[in-house]
């Protein structure tokens, strides 16, 4: 994938900047193929789902993108609020929703929430924001803003996945996923990996978004690898190429009464011993 040499503690030491994203910020037309191509099972909505029921709850989507996810959220919440950084997203994300009436967009960071205290049941991020150590200020937000008994759920990618993973730490070597695991553990999340399969209308929409996410000779690995994967479908006659990727699912209630140890971000951080970052990845 197309990663920024800082890592994530590095650059948010410095405020509020925000790393841009090497993906959907420069290639919006290949992201959304990217988007219709993942999970087409519902694999990680049905992980969601079952960790936590968004029916009729008040729904924030941290770094949404240009609102892919939300028409999804909103199909059964109370209320869905989107958040991005980026304003060329921003205005495509309010186009995506402008039909729905309980969904609103603003642009916001997750460090800096331009929401009130104590507003939502849900606060959902997917590979956005949250890959590790150093977003410890975007953990307090999600924090502050969750109702008691409220859930984070934070999606990332499962860099310890084959052949998927195996391609991601190819182009980021230094990254750590037993590391990241044991942060979010220690910051009192359930991790779930779930196993998911995206599928591609032909193999030049596979090769157009492998592109985008990893550096060229990576790519030309992974696209190649894929065709390899792919060559039983083809030879019936079939155009569509699948392909496996591993994710994670980590979930963090809000306590509704006395604060337990190892169950809130300002807890587990009193309460964990420092944990040596690790270059966390802009995941897709």
């Amino acid at each position: 994938m197309r990663w920024f040499p800082r890592t994530v503690s590095s650059f948010r030491r410095g405020g509020d900047e925000v790393l841009p994203s090497p993906n959907i910020w420069y290639y919006q037309k290949a992201y959304e193929v990217e988007n219709r191509a993942q999970d087409v099972d519902d694999e990680i909505w049905r992980v969601l789902a079952g960790q936590r029921d968004w029916s009729g709850a008040d729904v924030l989507d941290i770094g949404c993108g240009d609102g892919f996810h939300l028409p999804r959220f909103a199909a059964t919440a109370r209320s869905v609020l989107g958040v991005e950084p980026h304003e060329p997203l921003v205005r495509d994300a309010s186009r995506r929703v402008a039909e729905l009436p309980n969904v609103e967009v603003r642009q916001g960071r997750a460090q800096r929430l331009p929401v009130p205290d104590a507003a939502f049941d849900v606060v959902h991020a997917r590979t956005a924001y949250f890959f590790g150590p150093g977003c410890e200020p975007g953990l307090r937000e999600a924090e502050r803003v969750l109702r008691p008994g409220g859930t984070l759920v934070i999606v990332d990618l499962d860099v310890t996945s084959e052949p998927y993973g195996r391609w991601m730490r190819l182009d980021l070597p230094h990254y750590d996923p037993p590391g990241v695991e044991k942060f979010f553990a220690r910051q009192g999340f359930d991790c779930r990996k779930v196993m998911t399969r995206w599928e591609f209308g032909d193999a030049a929409a596979m090769e157009a978004v492998l592109k985008i996410e990893f550096s060229a000779p990576v790519a030309a690995k992974a696209i190649a690898e894929v065709r390899r994967l792919n060559e039983v479908s083809s030879s019936a006659g079939e155009e569509r190429v699948t392909l496996p990727v591993g994710y994670r699912v980590h979930t963090r209630t809000k306590p509704t009464g006395l604060v337990v140890p190892g169950h809130s971000a300002s807890s587990a951080e009193a309460s964990a011993p420092a944990v040596s970052s690790s270059a966390s990845p802009r995941m897709p």
